[in-house]
């Protein structure tokens, strides 16, 4: 059992907000922090994706090319292009600077829910609702997937990247983990239909969040529960790669967040100490990783959370709700212009 390792100084998490992006685009789909934090990216119902300097609470540039609405996009290393996935069905590869559409990827059969790069920017990820994962090679003009990974059952939520791995959510329930380096496929059933999931900071666990309003801590190598933050179990449907009835230990859950209905965000602060999720009421919840003890209950907005994305080296917040994202930071944080 391996939970991820803490800094030794303690985590403030965000509780102010600093600033507000009315982006004007209908409903925001995705809100995300480019590699450094610095900016970030809105997709929009509208068909349009954003580039913001949320931090000053200005927009960049405004990027249009899809045919429908977009639903996921992710920065490249170097902040020189851009990925994004649409319900268009395809995956375009946008110039930073001139705004323009380098390439798109045509060759899933339904809407794509989830982009990712790979460290070197050079393979595009994308997961799509027709249950396939693809590896798009930037580099090269051919129009066919490097790679395609075909087996999940149901639509794909949610990818993520490290090093030499590929993370997946799917509606099947299942969680996999594809071993680039040794070609191994591990997976992990958890019943419920995955909404988000992703890494801890220092590889060792996994966070997955699904519909029956739960989110569960995984050890990346062995599979086992670290860890479950949400309401009261249903005995019968303790069953899986950990719930067997030979299973010695099941981890407390606590009342927290609601995720029956859309697919929202899981995520770790930077410092590994804390698990957050979005929910359909209005907030954002963080639990204390090793207690399990509720830590915030953050009221962001009306409704749905629509998305949610943490900062890769501060404790700052991106929100998305309706047509806006906020920007949350911890409660010792001044705004650059106030007064010391």
């Amino acid at each position: 059992m391996a939970f991820p390792r803490p800094r030794p100084a303690r985590a403030e998490l965000p509780r102010q907000r600093v600033q507000t992006l009315q982006c004007g685009q209908g409903a925001v789909r995705a809100a995300r922090f480019n590699a450094d934090g610095n900016y970030c990216l809105t997709c929009g119902s509208d068909k349009t994706l954003k580039l913001w300097n949320p931090h000053k609470g200005t927009a960049l540039r405004t990027y249009q090319g899809h045919g429908y609405e977009v639903l996921d996009a992710a920065g490249s290393f170097d902040n020189s292009q851009i990925c994004s996935g649409g319900a268009d069905k395809a995956v375009a590869l946008w110039d930073v600077t001139t705004g323009q559409v380098v390439r798109k990827y045509r060759g899933h059969a339904g809407k794509v829910n989830c982009v990712q790069f790979n460290e070197e920017s050079t393979v595009i990820v994308s997961g799509s609702i027709d249950s396939t994962v693809r590896c798009w090679d930037c580099r090269s003009r051919r129009p066919d997937p490097i790679q395609v990974l075909d087996e999940a059952k149901d639509g794909i939520s949610s990818v993520k990247l490290s090093a030499h791995e590929i993370l997946t959510g799917s509606v099947d329930g299942r969680v996999r983990r594809y071993d680039l380096r040794t070609g191994q496929l591990y997976s992990d059933y958890i019943g419920s239909p995955i909404t988000s999931v992703c890494f801890s900071k220092d590889g060792q666990c996994v966070l997955a969040a699904s519909l029956d309003s739960t989110l569960r801590l995984l050890d990346k190598d062995t599979g086992e529960l670290l860890g479950e933050y949400g309401p009261p179990p249903n005995p019968c449907a303790l069953r899986g790669a950990w719930g067997t009835p030979s299973s010695p230990r099941v981890p407390p859950r606590y009342t927290g967040h609601r995720s029956t209905t859309y697919r929202l965000d899981c995520v770790l602060n930077e410092q590994d100490t804390h698990v957050g999720c979005a929910s359909e009421d209005g907030h954002v919840y963080f639990w204390d990783l090793v207690e399990g003890s509720l830590a915030l209950s953050l009221p962001v907005g009306q409704g749905v959370v629509q998305s949610l994305a943490f900062h890769p080296r501060l404790s700052c917040l991106l929100v998305a709700t309706q047509g806006q994202v906020t920007l949350w930071r911890e409660d010792s944080f001044q705004p650059e212009g106030d007064p010391d």
